[in-house]
């Protein structure tokens, strides 16, 4: 049926279907009938009451920007008070043009590894209930979790997130994707995966509710950023279990893994850009995971900087996700659509802080924040967070109030507009989006839970294993299972958490304590025993009475 639809400068005034819709359109046909339809129009309008409505606008295309081990220092984007040395180590000028267009939140939190965020992330479910606790394994069934002469290794969903019911050893939720494809958005998966064990549903993206799916996979870490490289690192003539997959059309060429799946990500949102329809782009890079592989178009900079060439190869790898950034908006400017899509930007954990996986010496790359990945500590959890949203986030606003990972899957479904999501998990999180209107939004009584009872990596650091942590606005509570030990910081005056409050506050650690215990009773956490008596590790509360 072709139709004639008139506008006004205020509202739709109406449409209107030709009584021939299988002719070519002609004015001298059809004049009379038009003429007749326009009165009728008229007629109806100057008998009903008209009230000016703002004209309907679509549904906002969403961005998830996900950065691998990315810490929050790892850009030249301050997050605190005042620069640090590292912000003026790199250079990130896109996220730069993000923070200034967007909302930079200076207290974003994720889990201190990387699998028990995505889960988070995709179900709204703290990893606590998830009992998605630990990175899991490309291999099924199998416990990533290193030996501890101490503690016995916690019963944890080893296979990570599963759509489907019944799997052994996964938690079965309804992912994001799925609930907006679903709500009409076209969704689209590009790099780390990295949601459950090969062998199970959750490995595919296709089975997470995502329409397209490239390079994601069971894989935590690729092989190799390199395109000459194949995305792979073969073993004894064999294909690493790392390789990228699905980038064969890359194979050979000089293409760095970071720009792959970018260029991938942004043909795949042509379809929906070309349908108008709205879109979901989940853009989740393997950088800055190890290997640190060299993006040559940005390592003699910092090589000329001063860096060692591993610290080097990370600054390039920062830099290069950053070129995907600015690739992104580019393409959202190009296609005029920037005003109407929403941008995410956020790390799945701190930053790697390992020697001599990382240059200098470990356990300072997150300074002035204390450790780094695996750790509950500071450095391993809190986050760089960025939102733009033009119309709904003032430019350059700057948001205190914290937030947590599985805060991301309601926040982005009001953003969808979708108010009642059918899942199958109680999802944990909070929506943000008062704080996306208002960033001088409070609420300090909310608490966050962190529960790591795992064994991380052979060797010892700084609450890196087998930890929780409590925070409730400026107060933070840290308990290490081995030593049955509380520690308290005042996170507002001790960002570097080298101050411990707890002899001198004993009523706060109390009642920290309670809270944190009855949280991760009331989410059925999964909690270990010592091997030597077999009898359960103490809860918080019980120890804070001691």
């Amino acid at each position: 049926m072709k139709h004639l639809v008139f506008h006004t400068n205020f509202h739709d005034l109406g449409t209107f279907t030709f009584p021939y819709p299988n002719r070519p359109l002609n004015m001298n046909t059809h004049f009379k009938a038009c003429l007749s339809y326009a009165i009728m129009l008229v007629v109806l309008l100057l008998n009903s009451p008209v009230q000016a409505q703002p004209a309907s606008k679509s549904k906002p295309n969403i961005i998830v920007f996900l950065v691998d081990d990315m810490g929050w220092q790892d850009t030249s984007v301050p997050f605190w008070n005042k620069p640090t040395d590292f912000n003026r180590r790199y250079h990130t000028p896109n996220m730069e043009r993000l923070a200034r267009e967007g909302m930079k939140f200076t207290n974003a939190y994720a889990m201190p590894v990387c699998t028990p965020t995505r889960v988070s992330l995709i179900t709204g479910v703290n990893a606590a209930r998830t009992r998605v606790t630990h990175w899991t394994s490309p291999d099924k069934d199998k416990n990533t979790d290193f030996a501890d002469a101490a503690l016995n290794a916690v019963d944890w969903n080893i296979n990570g997130f599963s759509p489907v019911a019944g799997v052994e050893h996964t938690f079965h939720g309804t992912a994001l994707p799925e609930v907006l494809r679903q709500n009409g958005y076209y969704t689209v998966h590009s790099g780390k995966a990295h949601f459950g064990s090969t062998g199970t549903p959750g490995s595919d993206p296709l089975n997470v509710g995502f329409e397209v799916n490239i390079a994601g996979s069971s894989i935590g870490h690729p092989a190799s950023y390199s395109g000459k490289a194949n995305y792979d690192n073969p073993a004894n003539g064999k294909p690493n279990r790392n390789a990228v997959p699905g980038l064969e059309a890359y194979h050979g060429t000089d293409t760095f893994l970071s720009d792959a799946i970018t260029i991938e990500a942004l043909k795949a949102i042509e379809k929906p850009v070309t349908d108008k329809k709205p879109f979901f782009l989940y853009l989740a890079h393997y950088a800055v995971h190890v290997p640190l592989t060299a993006d040559p178009r940005f390592l003699n900079k910092y090589l000329g900087a001063g860096l060692d060439s591993t610290e080097a190869k990370y600054a390039a790898l920062i830099e290069g996700m950053d070129k995907s950034l600015g690739d992104v908006l580019k393409y959202l400017d190009d296609k005029k659509i920037a005003d109407n899509t929403v941008v995410l930007f956020m790390s799945d954990n701190g930053g790697l802080s390992l020697s001599p996986a990382r240059g200098g010496k470990a356990w300072t790359h997150n300074l002035p924040l204390k450790a780094g990945k695996g750790s509950v500590y500071e450095g391993g959890i809190r986050e760089p967070m960025l939102v733009k949203w033009p119309g709904v986030v003032k430019a350059g606003a700057v948001a205190d109030q914290y937030v947590i990972i599985e805060d991301f899957f309601p926040t982005i479904l009001d953003i969808a507009g979708v108010k009642t999501a059918k899942t199958v998990q109680k999802v944990d999180g909070k929506t943000f989006l008062p704080i996306l209107k208002n960033p001088a939004y409070k609420d300090g009584k909310r608490g966050l839970v962190w529960h790591h009872p795992n064994r991380w990596i052979a060797a010892e650091g700084p609450n890196i294993h087998y930890a929780s942590a409590f925070r409730q606005g400026d107060w933070k509570l840290v308990y290490d299972y081995r030593q049955a030990k509380l520690e308290l910081y005042n996170l507002r005056n001790d960002i570097g958490e080298e101050h411990d409050l707890a002899a001198t506050n004993p009523a706060k650690v109390k009642e920290l304590a309670a809270l944190l215990t009855k949280q991760l009773k009331a989410w059925d956490a999964q909690w270990p025993a010592f091997k030597a008596t077999g009898k359960p590790v103490p809860f918080p509360d019980e120890v804070a009475l001691q």
